[in-house]
This record gives structure tokens, C-alpha cells and sequence, in this order.
């Protein structure tokens, strides 16, 4: 980077930064909350099962803001996590779910892994789950929902501050559900209209400015 000074650089997720670098992500972590809150009102054993890939910074914050939104419509419900430890090893990932499932007794999934082996054993299970970063092609009322990104809108402005000289005037880019970047997708028909109103109320509070962290938090 420092031998290409006349080169501005922008890294997805990135913790280094340069003069002539900066970094950018999406607040996925807003689109978990929203989808702990579903998850909350869903369970009926108030186990809820989490397949997580690594215990890096972006995958705690992931699971933090999803139990967060558990709490917020379900204080009862807990949150197991089972870790991997690969992002897209197969069998791993669905002896994780099968676990939550049948030893844990979770009856709604999510997960955060590249591949969505978790739903397939959810859905072999028929239980509830929540997909992410993709929009699965299926009308199984127990997909509920999934987390998504829009991408384009984020290289848009990307592309739009490098235009205007200011793409390394900050460290860090972060945009999420008030610049419409993270959302949720068409929720299944299983989920009531009281559910889908509560979501929505939470949402127009993350439009109106409230933090995911913030406050003592437990």
C-alpha cells in the first residue's frame, strides 16, 4: 500500500488502515437483531440453536445482537452456540445443527457459516429456521426469514466517495438497515401478523438511531 500512494484501497472487514487505505463493512449485526427478536417469538422450548464458524470479533458481534433481539421479545429463551471451526466444512456444520436439535432441544436454527447446511437439517427436521447473507429457493414455511446484504448499494457509495477524493477521509465505512444495505427478506407464511409487526416496530427503531450495544448490557 505505501508503495502505491497514488492508489486509494478500500478492504472488506478489514482492521488495518493507511493512509491510502480504509475499510468498510455492513452492520449485519442490526439484520441479527431483528432476527433474534423472530426467533424469540418462535421458540416454543426457548432453546435456540446457533452454528457459528470462528470466534473472531465479526462472529461474536453476529451472535451478541442476535441474543439481544431473543431477549428483547422472549427473556426467557436462551441462545447454545456449537462452534465448527471451519466456514464451509459440511458434515461439521450439520452435526452441529443435528446436535442443537436432538441433545440441546432448539427448535428454530440460524447460523453463521459460507454454506447453509443448517437449514437443510432444519428443514429434514422440520423446525424452524433462519438463513443468511442469501435468499434461499425454497417456500417451506419453516424458512422464516433470511439476513441479507445489498452490496451494490454499498459499492455504489464506495465508488461515489472515491469519485469525490474522499474514499480514505475515514478509517472505517460501516452502513447497515437506515441506508438500506441490510435487511431481512419476505418473512414465510408461518409468521403471524403480530410477529411481523414487532419486527417491523423494531426496525423503525434502528432507522430512528438506536444502538444494538449500548447501555449495560448483560
Amino acid at each position: 500500500i505505501e508503495s502505491n500512494k497514488k492508489i486509494e484501497f478500500a478492504s472488506n472487514s478489514s482492521e488495518v488502515h493507511s493512509r491510502n487505505m480504509t475499510s468498510y463493512f455492513a452492520r449485519m449485526y442490526q439484520g441479527r437483531y431483528l432476527a433474534g427478536a423472530l426467533a424469540g417469538m418462535r421458540t416454543k422450548t426457548n432453546i435456540i440453536g446457533y452454528v457459528a464458524a470462528m470466534p473472531n470479533s465479526e462472529v461474536h458481534r453476529g451472535i451478541n445482537a442476535f441474543t439481544l433481539g431473543v431477549q428483547r421479545t422472549n427473556p426467557k429463551a436462551k441462545v447454545v452456540v456449537k462452534w465448527t471451526g471451519d466456514w464451509r466444512e459440511d458434515e461439521k456444520e450439520a452435526e452441529a445443527a443435528r446436535k442443537l436439535i436432538d441433545v440441546a432441544n432448539a427448535d428454530v436454527l440460524t447460523y453463521h457459516q459460507d454454506k447453509a447446511i443448517t437449514c437443510e437439517v432444519a428443514e429434514e427436521k422440520g423446525i424452524d429456521y433462519i438463513a443468511y447473507n442469501m435468499k434461499l429457493n425454497t417456500k417451506s414455511e419453516h424458512y422464516l426469514t433470511s439476513i441479507v446484504c445489498r452490496w451494490d448499494i454499498f459499492y455504489k457509495e464506495m465508488l461515489r466517495l472515491y469519485l469525490k477524493g474522499e474514499l480514505t477521509a475515514v478509517k472505517n465505512y460501516w452502513l447497515g438497515i437506515k441506508e438500506g444495505v441490510v435487511e431481512l427478506s419476505e418473512f414465510s407464511e408461518s409468521v403471524t401478523e403480530t410477529q411481523k409487526n414487532t419486527i417491523q416496530n423494531l426496525r423503525q427503531e434502528l432507522l430512528n438511531d438506536r444502538q444494538v450495544f449500548s447501555g449495560i448490557i448483560y
